[in-house]
């Protein structure tokens, strides 16, 4: 079980961001409140200082790039504990074979205040976790499925899932093609009716998202560390898959926390014109 921590220390922060009151162990250890829109798109990532987020065939790479910090956990489980839903890929889910994607399970010794937040929030004790995956290439005996999951899937994954996954779990198609639609994954997320969205899907997910416009802020934890790079494919950057020039798109930088050397960095994305 993870040990308590020093509270993390905010840099900066602008005025005008959305504030929740959050419990006070909370506030404590975020140094301050935090709060989102009723209805946003979230994503959070942890980077090396050269900006990796994930090293293809390294089982748990995320653990190993945030040097195992305790603070970067309390503060995955926060952004969860805001969540209506967490969004995940096929490659996420098969590189943390034990994961739930729940706040208390990231970060136990806060479960009882998370919990609290989401009472204080009058949402569901915990968020529905989606998971996407066109192929249907997934473990149904990956532990999420057996608490109760959602997958959302194409006519041929469907197909291939029908009757593997416990009943806890729905599967919902989006069609014929495998190349899942990111819109139509939103669309149907707030048709459940979530309005906060925290994306920990991967760089290719995350890029579609991106490219789509559908991300409203990013959160990115600046990891004390460097791993290089000895080839194609061996490292995986914050964004992969997607062209976002000639323009770009453009982010402000809305605050900054620091936790020794470990930097917590959330950014607001704007709109093309």
């Amino acid at each position: 079980m993870a040990e308590p921590i020093e509270p993390l220390e905010r840099l900066f922060e602008l005025d005008t961001l959305p504030r929740t009151t959050l419990p006070a162990e909370l506030a404590r250890l975020h140094d301050g409140d935090l709060g989102f829109r009723n209805e946003c798109l979230y994503a959070n990532f942890v980077a090396t200082v050269d900006s990796v987020v994930s090293i293809p065939g390294m089982r748990n790479s995320n653990a190993f790039i945030a040097r195992d910090s305790d603070p970067d956990r309390f503060l995955m489980g926060l952004l969860r504990a805001f969540a209506d839903a967490v969004l995940i890929g096929a490659g996420v889910l098969r590189a943390s074979p034990r994961g739930t994607w729940r706040a208390g399970e990231i970060y136990p010794p806060e479960a009882p205040a998370y919990a609290e937040l989401r009472r204080q929030l009058r949402i569901a004790p915990e968020p529905e976790v989606a998971v996407l995956t066109g192929s249907g290439s997934i473990d149904p005996g990956h532990p999420l499925f057996e608490s109760g999951a959602l997958v959302l899937t194409s006519d041929v994954g469907a197909s291939r899932l029908r009757g593997q996954l416990p009943d806890a779990t729905t599967v919902l198609t989006l069609g014929e093609s495998p190349a899942l639609d990111v819109g139509s994954v939103v669309s149907t997320l707030r048709g459940r009716g979530h309005g906060r969205i925290l994306c920990e899907a991967g760089p290719h997910t995350f890029g579609e998202l991106l490219a789509a416009e559908l991300v409203d802020e990013l959160f990115v934890t600046r990891s004390p560390l460097l791993v290089g790079d000895v080839g194609p494919g061996s490292r995986l950057g914050l964004v992969e898959g997607s062209d976002l020039l000639p323009g770009g798109r453009s982010a402000r930088l809305a605050s900054v926390r620091r936790h020794g050397s470990h930097l917590f960095q959330r950014y607001a994305l704007e709109r093309s014109a």
